[in-house]
């Protein structure tokens, strides 16, 4: 809720929808948005499938099945509605479910098991290994494709590599970044509260450590960026690439969620 709150309350309010300056003219923030608002979709997903479920057959939370949808809206909408206003009703339903989650005599349920936050957290590592991807393209990567047909590849027919060169666009390289700026803000705040609410679950499989170095590595993907622009420098070149740069840091905390995942589900 506070991430979500946080996203149209912060100074400036909410600008990917704007269509007059100086929001107009400002990519940075709205691509920053969108990363936090990813991270708000997936959780409350994540909350309306698995955490307020206490099995697959169970009946989902009535204010979390309106308040996913609302998250999902369309985050340029302008008017009629406004992106604000849908994403300001699917927090006004949040408060419901904590309302009555915190009530004397509980009325919703939050369900701590090792399996509802494995199922959230695959989503998670699936976000960060294509932010991963992404942020490595600003130079120019070669991928090897193989490529064979289905019915072909039982014959024994030898694989076809094709080799592809995958380079973000020169304008998108910043909009990539301040993305994955804004889902790794929203991921080091989400995961704090995790590290709270699923305290026991995380002290039985020994995996409290793993989750303070995941927000570790994300909270060095906020440091400040002196620089007045997004640097692209070529990977071993005289200027810096701070795609890169993030790059190592998303990676980083990708490969500690696949070790909390193995614990969670091992440990």
């Amino acid at each position: 809720k506070q991430v979500a709150s946080t996203l149209l309350d912060k100074p400036g309010g909410y600008l990917t929808n704007d269509i007059a300056p100086p929001g107009l003219w400002l990519d940075n923030m709205p691509s920053w948005e969108y990363g936090v608002l990813v991270q708000v979709r997936d959780l409350s997903r994540a909350l309306r499938k698995d955490f307020a479920r206490s099995q697959s057959q169970s009946t989902e939370d009535a204010d979390l099945s309106k308040a996913e949808p609302l998250f999902n809206f369309d985050n340029r909408s302008w008017a009629l509605p406004a992106s604000e206003s849908e994403y300001r009703n699917g927090i006004r339903f949040l408060d419901r479910y904590l309302a009555r989650l915190s009530d004397p005599a509980p009325k919703a349920q939050f369900y701590t098991r090792a399996d509802n936050l494995n199922n959230w957290l695959g989503d998670v590592g699936t976000r960060l290994g294509s932010l991963s991807q992404r942020l490595s393209a600003s130079v120019g990567r070669v991928r090897l494709d193989a490529q064979v047909a289905p019915d072909l590849e039982r014959d024994g027919v030898r694989q076809v590599v094709e080799e592809q060169r995958v380079e973000t666009a020169w304008l998108q390289i910043d909009n990539v970044f301040y993305e994955a700026r804004g889902q790794a803000w929203a991921l080091s705040h989400l995961l704090r509260a995790i590290e709270v609410d699923f305290a026991d679950v995380l002290a039985k499989k020994n995996a409290a450590i793993s989750v303070r170095q995941i927000i570790r590595e994300l909270e060095a993907a906020q440091e400040p960026l002196w620089s007045p622009m997004v640097l692209n420098g070529s990977g071993y070149g005289v200027l810096a690439n701070h795609s890169l740069v993030m790059a190592n840091y998303i990676s980083r905390a990708n490969a500690a969620i696949i070790d909390l995942r193995n614990l969670l589900s091992q440990g």
